[in-house]
């Protein structure tokens, strides 16, 4: 019988601001190797409209993807390439920054609520410097489980090994191997997943409460977790949890703002790019 995970760092989110004065709640990991390759966590929720009505207005990337997931609420993203995404309630968006994008973001309520995350993920050396690109994928298209033990398991991207049986989410052109899954449950439903051993593995719990291996895990809070076989997560009171996880890229992480290098000297440069107007000429 293989081991199940522990948990053994737990990272509680904090309250913070970006874009234009937007309320966030964000966990970081940009210098931690066992949160790799997943760099950023950011939580946006408010049923109050002046939490966030500025949005994120046109900002430049280098360097990483951003995948963005709403629960509640719609997302309107546009680009220097032409993309206009108008994200709604349950669906996702990817995009690769690459040598450089300049992107807006307008969050949009929906209902009195809304609620969701973006979360950023490191580009290795290689991919840091090549063209953006940009997906888009509805509530519809997301891959969901179902049953009275599990609860409901929505798989936004990747491969995850449910039993004997791998199920896989509509984003699979990421820079390296990863997934990223929204768990949601009651009181004493549970999950197993057979995952990577190679892989970072890390759970946010966004609602409710958790146990993992016996140890509580509680709402606004991130679980670093070893690299045993099997991850096991039971809910202690109706739950919404993140899991996430990644082959992680063994590489130096220099961050300054939208930026995320491999050096001081790239960020410079990229700094020059954007002031010079040539972040994005070679797109």
């Amino acid at each position: 019988m293989m081991n199940v995970k522990q948990i053994f760092q737990t990272i509680p989110m904090h309250d913070t601001s970006d874009g234009d004065g937007v309320k966030i709640r964000r966990v970081t990991g940009f210098n931690n190797a066992s949160f790799s390759p997943f760099l950023m966590v950011d939580e946006l929720k408010s049923d109050n409209q002046a939490d966030y009505v500025g949005g994120f207005p046109p900002h430049p990337h280098r360097g990483i993807e951003t995948l963005t997931y709403m629960i509640n609420g719609h997302f309107e993203h546009k680009d220097h390439m032409g993309n206009v995404g108008q994200l709604k309630s349950g669906g996702a968006q990817w995009m690769a920054s690459g040598r450089g994008v300049i992107h807006s973001e307008m969050p949009i309520m929906q209902d009195g609520q809304l609620h969701g995350f973006q979360i950023w993920i490191n580009q290795p050396a290689k991919n840091k410097m090549a063209p953006a690109q940009y997906f888009d994928f509805q509530n519809e298209s997301i891959t969901e489980i179902a049953n009275p033990e599990l609860g409901l398991l929505r798989i936004l991207a990747g491969e995850v090994q449910l039993g004997a049986k791998s199920e896989f989410g509509p984003l699979t052109q990421t820079g390296v191997p990863l997934s990223v899954s929204d768990w949601r449950s009651n009181p004493n439903q549970s999950i197993e997943l057979t995952l990577n051993q190679a892989h970072n593995t890390m759970i946010l719990v966004y609602k409710g409460e958790v146990t993992i291996a016996g140890k509580s895990l509680g709402q606004g809070n991130l679980a670093l977790l070893d690299k045993e076989a099997v991850l096991s997560i039971k809910a202690v009171s109706d739950s919404g949890v993140l899991i996430f996880t990644g082959q992680p890229i063994d590489e130096p992480v220099v961050h300054y703002g939208p930026f995320v290098m491999n050096s001081i000297e790239e960020i410079e440069q990229a700094i020059h790019d954007y002031n010079n107007g040539t972040l994005i000429s070679d797109n």
